[in-house]
């Protein structure tokens, strides 16, 4: 399989810099007129696969509002990324994992292994275990030619508690960023190890411009950030992929409605 930063780099010069996330909320399903259980799960889910798997150059299926219906959800999680694919989009799976050991390696089998029914081309990772404990995780993207989005500045005002903080030096966000870019060194045209860092910050306060990875920007539309947000915050740092959740999923049920909102907001983004 090719590289997962030669895939991203595809799919960004031939869709555009847009990762829309499919986030199942129960708000969403009420105000698309479905029902709060599975079946209504699945009616939204596919037609966001509808509507977006065929333009747009990643999804991002949040699992968590998955996860929350049990075992018939999850299997709509795996259909989602299944039917996705199939479409040419990349399927980053939100599900932020952390943890250590063997727990860590099954999650990587889970999300990042060939054949597992929940990998798609990429899973987020947490990585305030410390980021050697995603050894597992970063060695199976490596060998299946996956990719992961590792938290490192996220918007919610608790994360500056840990994320700011400093140790010999230097933030801890800063040290996370380190510790990607040196695994990406020498990759072409990315690495695999991209980051998370949110768009709506007032600053970033991290030298992003080493990573050569790519980085996940959520907050755009709905939350407040727009095209100077991303420039102001990441000018010169990459590839930069803009996410937006609620700002084109509120253009549901309609399917031509959802993908015009979100091909003209990947427009805005670039204009």
């Amino acid at each position: 399989m090719t590289g997962f930063g030669a895939r991203l780099t595809a799919a960004v010069g031939a869709r555009g810099a847009l990762c829309v996330g499919i986030d199942p909320h129960p708000g969403l399903l009420d105000a698309w007129g479905l029902p709060l259980g599975v079946d209504g799960l699945e009616r939204f889910a596919m037609t966001c696969v509808e509507a977006l798997a065929g333009e747009v150059a990643v999804l991002k299926p949040q699992s968590a509002f998955f996860e929350a219906h049990g075992s018939r959800g999850v299997a709509v999680l795996e259909r989602v990324i299944a039917e996705s694919r199939a479409a040419g989009a990349l399927v980053l799976v939100d599900a932020k994992r952390g943890d250590i050991g063997s727990t860590m390696a099954a999650y990587a089998q889970a999300y990042l292994a060939d054949g597992s029914p929940l990998a798609g081309d990429a899973v987020t990772l947490s990585p305030y275990l410390g980021f050697g404990s995603l050894e597992p995780a970063l060695v199976t993207a490596e060998a299946t030619g996956r990719g992961v989005f590792v938290l490192a500045l996220t918007s919610n005002p608790e994360g500056a508690q840990v994320q700011r903080a400093e140790q010999g030096g230097r933030s801890v966000a800063q040290a996370v960023v380190d510790a990607a870019a040196a695994r990406n060194a020498g990759a072409e045209p990315l690495g695999p190890v991209g980051l998370v860092v949110g768009a709506t910050l007032a600053e970033t306060g991290v030298d992003l411009t080493g990573l050569n990875g790519a980085i996940l920007a959520p907050g755009v539309g709905a939350q407040g950030a727009g095209p100077a947000d991303l420039s102001r915050l990441f000018g010169g740092a990459g590839v930069v992929l803009p996410t937006s959740s609620r700002d084109v999923l509120r253009h549901g049920p309609d399917t031509a409605a959802l993908r015009e909102a979100a091909l003209r907001l990947r427009d805005e983004l670039v204009a």
